[in-house]
C-alpha cells in the first residue's frame, strides 16, 4: 500500500514538470501581461495602465504598447470601479492563428498598432513602474487606446465581424 502510494505520487510530479524552455515560452506569451482598466476615456478610447517586459526600459514601454493593443483585440479589458468590462474585439481565439500574417505585421517593431496608442506617460516610468527583473526591466505605462478606431480598422480589414453581419 505504501509502496503504491510513494509510486502515484512520484509518477504525478514527473507528468506536471516543465522545461525551463517550457516555462520562457510560458513567460514571454501574449497571455502574461497584466492590465487594468483606469477609465473610459473620451470619443471611443479606453484608459489602461499596462505592464511590459524588456531587455531595457524603452524595449519595455514598446512591449506594453503592444500588450495594450493585443488585450483590446484578443483579451478584452478587465473592469474596474470606474469603468465596466470591455469584450475583445475579436473573441474568436483563432482569428489570430488564421491571420497570422496581418498580425505579424501590425505588431512588427513600430507596426500599425502604434496609431491606436496615446502615450500618457511621459517618457519612461520611474519608482514603482520601473522595476529591474532578471533579464531586463518590467514597467507600467498609463496608455490610451484609440479603441473605437482599431475595431473599424480590424473590420475594415475582414479581421473582425462587423456587429451588423449578424451572428
Amino acid at each position: 500500500m505504501i509502496a503504491l502510494t510513494v509510486l502515484m505520487t512520484v509518477s504525478a510530479v514527473s507528468v506536471s514538470a516543465q522545461t525551463g524552455k517550457d516555462r520562457r515560452k510560458s513567460f514571454k506569451s501574449w497571455d502574461n501581461y497584466e492590465i487594468t482598466t483606469e477609465k473610459v476615456g473620451v470619443d471611443g478610447t479606453k484608459f489602461v495602465k499596462v505592464w511590459g517586459f524588456g531587455k531595457t526600459a524603452d524595449q519595455a514601454v514598446m512591449n506594453a504598447k503592444e500588450n495594450a493593443v493585443h488585450a483590446c483585440i484578443f483579451r478584452g479589458l478587465p473592469g474596474s470601479a470606474t469603468a465596466m468590462s470591455t469584450p475583445p474585439i475579436c473573441p474568436n481565439p483563432d482569428v489570430l492563428a488564421a491571420n497570422e500574417d496581418y498580425f505579424q505585421n501590425f505588431f512588427a517593431a513600430g507596426g500599425p498598432y502604434l496609431a491606436y496608442v496615446n502615450m500618457t506617460t511621459d517618457g519612461v516610468p520611474s519608482g514603482t513602474d520601473k522595476r529591474k527583473v532578471k533579464g531586463g526591466y518590467k514597467v507600467g505605462i498609463y496608455v490610451q487606446v484609440m479603441y473605437d478606431n482599431l475595431k473599424r480598422k480590424l473590420e475594415a480589414d475582414g479581421i473582425a465581424r462587423k456587429l451588423s453581419s449578424g451572428f
